[in-house]
């Protein structure tokens, strides 16, 4: 095999890992690839740089994704410039894909802060109802060990915010991508890119418009996270909490529909109402979950109860005529069984993240 074709389909090979998120990290991604390639050992010099790589992934992006990439990169801008307002206090940079264009499904925003407290940039993105997670990553670079601490924000955009030192604010790091000083842009840097790339954008209005946007996923969040601490009847729940309860109902529908995200929302959400009023906990459920899903998804957790009488074989037979007459009959009997079967001990589920995760994936792939 030439030097040149072998190269390239190296490239192809560890283009497509990084883009189906089977690997991170470039260099794990080409050496993977080129095992899989050549079995043989492979010259360092004929490995493809990692601009090569990126550029190739970026031709995926656009086969698979199509204009919904060139919007989605607009709105990942404009929600990076929200967040760097609100993060003003610490030197925000824009980095990365979201800067340079390279975006992808499932990108991260990149974004640098100076602080010398985390506890204080966490306490700024906790006032604004954010859901963060705390990681600190160990890195060997020539020779050198290094601890990097990250704040991971889900949302309908997920963030990966590197905190440093405040003095470090005029240190430029090296892409590891180019090898060239790492592109950065501060908040009127990527207001004036986004002016110049976006003629006719009424940047101020967008924003507004995006403060006024309700997550709907991190409420999802808040009502479900309570359900740990709600134990059942072990007589008819001996798998323990109401949250393990409803992510291996979850698992189950996935398994059935995978693709069917107002049955999948339905089956994670269908017990959230326990963690507010037991008593009543459908008609909780539907209360707190208003304007947040769609009449389908309500209809199918409203009657999930009533499917459970015909598995049952208790409900009347004109009750029974009137659910049938619905053209979500079949889902909802679906979603009974699921949530019948979801109440195994010691299986293994979801992590919730995971779950909520998958929904957003579908939403931005198949959502209008």
């Amino acid at each position: 095999m030439s030097v040149s074709r072998l190269r390239r389909q190296i490239t192809w090979e560890a283009a497509c890992l990084l883009y189906r998120r089977q690997e991170s990290e470039y260099l794990r991604a080409k050496l993977k690839a080129a095992r899989r390639v050549h079995k043989g050992w492979v010259k360092p010099a004929d490995l493809p740089s990692n601009a090569e790589i990126r550029d190739e992934v970026q031709a995926l992006a656009r086969l698979y994704e199509g204009r919904q990439r060139t919007q989605n990169l607009q709105d990942m801008r404009l929600e990076a410039l929200r967040m760097m307002r609100l993060l003003r206090p610490f030197k925000p940079r824009l980095i990365g894909s979201v800067l340079t264009g390279h975006v992808r499904q499932g990108s991260d925003i990149d974004l640098h802060l100076f602080s010398n407290s985390i506890e204080a940039v966490a306490l700024v993105l906790q006032e604004e109802g954010c859901v963060l997670d705390l990681e600190r990553k160990r890195v060997h670079q020539r020779g050198q060990t290094r601890v990097f601490t990250h704040l991971h924000v889900r949302g309908r955009f997920p963030f990966e915010m590197t905190i440093y030192a405040a003095d470090q604010a005029h240190y430029v790091s090296k892409s590891s991508i180019t090898g060239k000083p790492m592109e950065r842009a501060s908040i009127a840097e990527l207001e004036q890119l986004l002016k110049q790339d976006y003629e006719g954008l009424e940047l101020e209005q967008e924003l507004a418009d995006l403060n006024d946007q309700l997550d709907p996923y991190q409420v999802f969040e808040a009502l479900l996270l309570p359900l740990e601490n709600v134990q059942q009847s072990r007589q008819h729940h001996p798998e323990g909490d109401a949250l393990y309860h409803s992510l291996q109902v979850f698992d189950l529908a996935c398994d059935e529909l995978p693709y069917d995200e107002e049955f999948l929302l339905a089956a994670l959400l269908h017990d959230v109402g326990k963690g507010i009023d037991r008593a009543d906990h459908v008609a909780v459920a539907l209360d707190a979950l208003q304007g947040l899903i769609t009449d389908r998804t309500s209809w199918l957790i409203e009657y999930h109860m009533v499917a459970h009488q015909v598995l049952d074989g208790t409900i009347g037979k004109r009750a029974h005529r009137r659910l049938r007459e619905s053209e979500n009959y079949e889902e909802l009997m679906l979603l009974a069984r699921c949530d019948r079967d979801g109440r195994q001990t010691g299986v293994e589920a979801s992590e919730l993240e995971e779950a909520l995760d998958y929904l957003r994936d579908l939403s931005e792939t198949f959502g209008e």
